[in-house]
């Protein structure tokens, strides 16, 4: 796919292909191995803990700081073995989130998404996939979750730069979720009372595979 001709897009850190979108297909272990191994793997906040239950706040300072929550993110997700993860499941309020996905017809995917905003499909453009889901922060517990299988989200890159990000199956999926993480929303939030109740009693009767952070 072409590379968008304009100073804007060649600023930005991912090529972006005809239609604006970036191409996150591209390098994605030279990239992913780049951002994790400049980080420290952080444990994994659990539901229940009061940064994932409420909106995180905008990045607005994209410097060193900023960058080395990036790289830990990145390390984290890798031993937590996620697909997805939001800076307030390793308990930093701000909205960014990275991920390392494919797509369901096995496309790698990876990149990072700072104040992401999904974009609203018209109806004849949403068809819902009631696939299983899991997250991180509901450790060991899956539940079927009708979502559109494909999304589009509109945000800013590591450095700042504007970007669009869209996908399909369940790389849109990952994109719905982890959005909805940066507004306090957990998948277990949009499932029934029964539904949300099973899933809470799955995590409780089985133990995570990777280092979380008790509640209190």
């Amino acid at each position: 796919m072409a590379q968008q001709d304009t100073d804007q897009q060649h600023a930005g850190v991912l090529p972006v292909d005809d239609e604006g979108f970036v191409v996150d297909t591209e390098d994605c272990e030279e990239r992913e191995t780049a951002w994790r191994e400049r980080g420290t793997s952080r444990p994994i906040t659990v539901v229940g803990n009061p940064v994932l239950h409420k909106e995180c706040e905008d990045v607005t300072d994209f410097g060193e700081e900023f960058q080395q929550l990036v790289a830990d993110m990145f390390a984290s997700q890798r031993t937590a073995e996620g697909v997805g993860l939001a800076a307030n499941q390793i308990g930093v309020g701000k909205k960014v989130f990275v991920y390392d996905c494919p797509d369901d017809e096995g496309t790698r995917h990876v990149g990072v998404v700072c104040n992401p905003r999904l974009v609203e499909l018209p109806a004849d453009r949403r068809r819902l996939d009631d696939s299983n889901e899991g997250c991180l922060s509901v450790p060991t517990a899956y539940a079927p979750l009708a979502r559109p299988d494909y999304s589009e989200v509109t945000g800013q890159d590591e450095k700042g730069n504007p970007i669009k990000v869209r996908g399909t199956g369940y790389f849109a999926r990952c994109l719905q979720h982890e959005t909805d993480h940066l507004y306090g929303y957990l998948y277990i939030d949009r499932l029934s009372k029964r539904e949300r109740k099973d899933a809470l009693r799955q995590m409780a009767e089985n133990e995570p595979r990777y280092p979380v952070v008790a509640n209190d």
